[in-house]
């Protein structure tokens, strides 16, 4: 459980975070998990070693907001934006997200247009939406009542919403400290909410309103009608697609992931037809203090992604020796859930949809190093859009896979020998015969 510590303005001098004494105390700290190395920094000595505090730059993203984020009534113009919590499932917590403005909201909560902006803009992002939150039953899909329609129907909209949100109390501006979660704006309880003729995207409809036509046929076909993968996600958290009889509403989380799945192993479907590319390739992409190398070979779809986080990063605060964690898969697919989580689906979703673009097939080794200068995890989109650049990239051409391998791993900091014992694709190439080879 979370437990409330102090206004902001208790926890961390103003001298640290350079907020007025009045935006300090609109803000509520809260300690989950346990976040003793933050309560002993203060966000004055980077024990955490990072080179920001990420504390620090939300409550400054939460500062910034209007006033108008302090009344509980909230007008102004939905991305669209929706959310489906997960806590308490199968009876979950969903609502509208709203900022205090009108006009062209939309890249508020389009993560496709995201790549390349600061931090500090991805944050006022997040913060700049209210949410308004009630409880649903999963299977309520299957029969929405007004409320959940009038979600779907935002969910639908081609482009922002004029959106009158009206919450049981102001929103609460609430600080995790806990330098390793993501930020989400203030939320309250939903009293009601009501959206003023949305223009409807027609292929979105079609599939709402085809009650027979499968969940996962549906992804599929609105991806190939260029429906933006986020925009898919948010109507099948809503349960919008498949047998009228068997719709569920499925928390955010789980819907990126599933979207990413589908619709990667849609394209495999036809890229593992294609003929297999020509030459050993390297692509080489960095961002966010990550840096993304992969290694493309002429030979069968086989995937493999391995990310390793340095000390001092979100997920590896305690050891003094980067974290390495990955999976893979052979040509015919995976069985079980990947164990280095939706990172490993959006990873795959980008190249496949790099090679069904050249209509080749190829194998593919993707390496991620994340430094400390990632000062906060940004969310899966930030994996899905950066492997979409990183194979837009140029790349370099090698005759064999010791050189692709030389070449790529010399753009990493872990030795190569780490990689080796890490990754089962690199460690079979080296050491397997192949038939050519006789």
């Amino acid at each position: 459980m979370a437990k409330k510590i102090a206004w902001l303005s208790s926890v961390m001098p103003s001298s640290v975070t350079g907020l007025e004494e009045d935006a300090a105390r609109s803000i509520e700290v809260v300690e989950n998990p346990p976040a003793w190395m933050c309560l002993r920094c203060r966000g004055a000595k980077l024990l955490c070693g990072k080179p920001r505090c990420p504390i620090i730059v939300k409550a400054q993203a939460l500062a910034r907001q209007p006033p108008a984020m302090s009344t509980n009534e909230i007008d102004g113009a939905s991305p669209p934006g929706v959310f489906v919590g997960r806590l308490g499932y199968p009876r979950v917590s969903i609502g509208p997200m709203v900022p205090p403005q009108y006009g062209d909201t939309a890249i508020l909560d389009t993560p496709e247009e995201w790549l390349g902006k600061s931090v500090d803009q991805i944050v006022d992002y997040r913060y700049s939406l209210v949410r308004g939150n009630t409880r649903a039953n999963v299977e309520d899909a299957q029969d929405p009542g007004r409320l959940l329609t009038m979600l779907q129907e935002l969910a639908m909209a081609s482009r922002p919403v004029d959106t009158e949100l009206k919450l049981t109390k102001p929103p609460r501006k609430i600080l995790m400290l806990s330098e390793d979660s993501q930020p989400f704006g203030p939320s309250a309880p939903l009293d009601r909410f009501k959206i003023q003729n949305p223009s409807v995207d027609r292929r979105i409809e079609t599939a709402y309103y085809d009650r027979d036509l499968k969940a996962t046929d549906a992804v599929e076909r609105l991806y190939s009608k260029g429906v933006l993968v986020s925009r898919i996600q948010k109507a099948f958290s809503l349960g919008m697609f498949g047998d009228g009889a068997r719709r569920r509403i499925v928390p955010t989380r789980w819907s990126i992931t599933a979207v990413d799945s589908s619709i990667g192993l849609s394209l495999l479907e036809t890229v593992k037809h294609r003929p297999t590319i020509d030459e050993y390739r390297v692509y080489s992409f960095g961002v966010y203090d990550n840096q993304y190398v992969a290694i493309l070979l002429p030979e069968p779809w086989r995937f493999e992604w391995i990310e390793a986080w340095f000390p001092n990063t979100t997920w590896n605060q305690f050891t003094s020796a980067p974290y390495m964690i990955g999976d893979y898969e052979e040509y015919s697919g995976r069985s079980r859930y990947a164990k280095v989580g939706g990172c490993y689906y959006s990873t795959r979703l980008a190249v496949a949809e790099a090679l069904d673009r050249e209509g080749r097939q190829a194998a593919a080794i993707v390496l991620r190093e994340t430094y400390p200068g990632l000062i906060m995890p940004l969310g899966v989109w930030n994996v899905r859009e950066s492997i979409r650049e990183l194979m837009r990239q140029g790349y370099e051409k090698h005759e064999t896979f010791a050189g692709a391998m030389d070449s790529a791993l010399a753009k990493l900091r872990i030795a190569k020998s780490k990689w080796v014992s890490e990754s089962v694709l690199i460690s079979r190439e080296l050491t397997q015969k192949k038939i050519t080879s006789f």
